[in-house]
């Protein structure tokens, strides 16, 4: 085995997308070395008492179990180590540590692909520009990335599968999970030409509000640029095109129908901020032309999986070994408490936070997640501002205002600005 089973233990201690995983990663070199060392009371790492408890309790053979289990129900698991894992994602914030998928995986490995995003609740012209666009792109031979939701992303995903194109579908769910209902029947049309269910989730997974924050992370960072049809200023496709562009990806907006609009308002920011115009599929073809640096980075056969950790894979490595830079990870890991790094306690959205007290809040945030909000309530509210105060990267500062967001404490605003929300 490719250590797979190591990683798999390291989320069912920790938990799924929790970066925990590569704190501890980062002291002991490998996902295997990090396995002995934590079920052996490795003091290096100070545990949470649910952490030592897990490490404890959770045999090995648990996780070589359940992967025999996934397999039996069509379903094949990957660690960061193994060969299939997709390179591109080797280059982002906090890469899951496991993935689970049904389909071609290899269709994202060596291919030029694009993400495409949008509301579930699109207009006419977001939807036709969407189908003609992706399957213009899906008929050049770019793999047309999407997240499997009503509206735009069937509309991009289907557009593909027209063409005789392979299309990836990250799931915020387990993929063995029918959601959404009304795309159910979209699924063996993807699988039966060439593309791919994605999810970091495991079997059984529900579709809860807050794994859609995470799983962009992994959506923007599967296409090597990105491309926003139609979306509000509130919409979660502004947080994938920011994850896109802080991951150094190009980033596509459409025109809006109607400057009026305030369907349209989140393309309008992007726009303001930056975004290229997406007047048709050749403004993204011409990124991908031979020789640019994107047909060279997608060419190279020893792409440096380098993240924001500062972790890389070693190309003469085997399977489960894992180069560290301990320095460098444990530098950012000095930013917040020891031990305090669980997963995003699950929150009502509309809870609001006066009804709660400021000392309860605090026991609920991360050490970083309460430097981010005191900045904010002090004044300091413009996310550049805040990322240069604290010395963190921007998709770093991004995922830590998402799970502010979740649990009610600030809320965006235009502009990249962010306020406390009493």
């Amino acid at each position: 085995m490719d250590g797979t089973k190591y990683w798999l233990w390291l989320t069912m201690v920790f938990g799924t997308g929790n970066r925990r995983i590569w704190e501890a990663v980062s002291l002991f070199g490998s996902a295997k070395e990090t396995c002995f060392a934590l079920s052996e009371g490795a003091e290096e790492l100070e545990l949470t008492d649910e952490e030592i408890k897990a490490a404890n309790t959770v045999d090995i053979g648990r996780a070589s179990d359940y992967i025999a289990q996934c397999e039996k129900s069509g379903v094949t698991v990957i660690g960061y180590s193994s060969e299939e894992y997709p390179p591109q994602l080797r280059h982002i914030f906090n890469p899951p540590a496991v993935l689970y998928y049904k389909g071609n995986i290899s269709c994202l490995n060596g291919r030029r692909t694009v993400t495409a995003v949008g509301t579930r609740k699109a207009s006419d012209y977001g939807l036709n520009a969407a189908y003609r666009i992706c399957g213009e792109l899906a008929g050049s031979g770019l793999v047309i990335v999407s997240g499997f939701a009503l509206g735009t992303d069937i509309t991009a995903h289907m557009a593909a599968v027209e063409h005789n194109s392979p299309t990836a579908c990250v799931m915020g769910c387990g993929i063995d999970v029918n959601y959404p209902k009304d795309n159910f029947r979209f699924r063996d049309d993807i699988l039966a030409n060439g593309g791919v269910f994605i999810s970091e989730f495991p079997l059984g997974t529900p579709p809860h509000p807050q794994n859609f924050p995470r799983r962009n992370r992994i959506l923007a960072g599967l296409g090597y640029a990105a491309m926003v049809f139609e979306a509000s200023a509130k919409s979660g496709s502004l947080i994938t095109a920011d994850l896109a562009a802080a991951q150094g990806r190009e980033v596509f907006c459409l025109p809006p129908a109607d400057i009026f609009s305030n369907a349209y308002s989140g393309n309008i920011l992007l726009l303001r901020n930056g975004a290229n115009a997406l007047y048709s599929a050749q403004d993204v073809l011409d990124c991908f032309r031979i020789g640019s640096v994107l047909d060279t980075e997608i060419r190279s056969e020893g792409i440096a999986a380098i993240s924001d950790f500062g972790y890389e894979r070693s190309r003469e490595s085997a399977g489960d070994n894992i180069i560290i830079d301990i320095k460098s990870a444990s530098r950012k890991a000095g930013r917040r408490k020891k031990g305090s790094e669980t997963a995003a306690p699950e929150k009502e959205a509309e809870k609001p936070v006066k009804e709660k007290a400021d000392n309860t809040l605090r026991e609920e945030l991360t050490e970083i997640q309460q430097k981010i909000y005191d900045l904010i309530r002090s004044g300091t509210g413009h996310a550049d501002a805040i990322a240069q105060e604290l010395d963190i990267d921007a998709a770093e500062l991004l995922t830590e205002l998402t799970e502010l967001e979740m649990l009610g404490a600030v809320r965006s605003l235009p502009g990249k600005m962010f306020e406390v929300n009493e």
